[in-house]
C-alpha cells in the first residue's frame, strides 16, 4: 500500500490508525529483535496496519510458529489477507484485540510467547486500551514480552499498572521518532 493510501485511512480513522505514514523497517527491525525466534511457539501482532512488522516476523519465524495478526481496520485487514492469508500457521484476523483469548483457545493456544503492538495506546478509547492490555497479561507466557511503540512516553505509567518490567529504547530514524516499550510481567 503505497504511503498516500495509507494517509487517507489516517485521515479516515485517526484515532485507531496512529501514524501519517508507515513504520521504517529499521523502527519493524527494533521491535522485532529481542523476539527468540527459535523457541517461540506463538507470537501475536495488535495492529499492523500496511504488515511492515508482520513481514518481518514472518521472515524470521520457525514455519510451525503460529502467527496471529488482529487488524480492525477493513482496508488493512484485505491487504494482509491477500499477502499472507495463506501461508501456514498464519492467522490474519479482522476483529479487535480485546478478543485475543478467544482467538488462542480457537487455534489450541497456551499462552502467546511474544505479543507485538502497533496500536496507538494514546489515542484509543481507555477502556479499549484497558481490557487490550489486561487481557494480554492474561494470555502471555510466564516469560513472555509485550513489545509496543509509541509516539512519546506519555503511556509509560499506564503501561507500569500492567506489566513490572519496562525498557524503552528510542528509534530516531522513524517518522515520526518512536519509543520501544519492552514490558515483561
Amino acid at each position: 500500500m503505497i504511503p498516500m493510501q495509507f494517509l487517507s485511512q489516517y485521515v479516515k480513522n485517526p484515532r485507531s490508525v496512529g501514524a501519517l505514514v508507515p513504520s521504517s523497517k529499521l523502527l519493524a527491525r527494533q521491535m522485532i529483535a529481542p523476539i527468540k525466534f527459535e523457541h517461540a511457539e506463538c507470537i501475536v501482532e495488535y495492529g499492523p496496519g500496511t504488515g511492515v512488522f508482520t513481514e518481518q516476523i514472518i521472515q524470521k519465524k520457525r514455519p510451525d510458529t503460529k502467527l496471529l495478526v488482529f487488524e480492525t481496520n477493513e482496508k488493512f485487514y484485505r491487504l494482509l489477507k491477500l499477502k499472507y492469508g495463506s501461508l501456514k500457521n498464519v492467522y490474519i484476523l479482522n476483529d479487535s484485540a480485546e478478543k485475543v483469548s478467544d482467538y488462542l483457545k480457537k487455534h489450541s493456544i497456551e499462552k502467546a510467547d511474544y505479543i507485538i503492538s502497533g496500536l496507538p495506546f494514546a489515542s484509543l478509547p481507555k477502556t479499549v486500551s484497558a481490557n487490550i492490555l489486561k487481557e494480554t497479561q492474561n494470555v502471555l507466557a510466564v516469560e513472555g514480552e509485550f513489545i509496543t511503540f509509541q509516539y512519546t512516553k506519555f503511556k509509560q505509567k499506564y503501561f507500569n499498572t500492567f506489566f513490572s518490567g519496562i525498557e524503552v529504547n528510542k528509534v530516531t530514524l522513524n517518522m515520526p521518532p518512536a519509543f520501544v516499550f519492552k514490558c515483561t510481567r
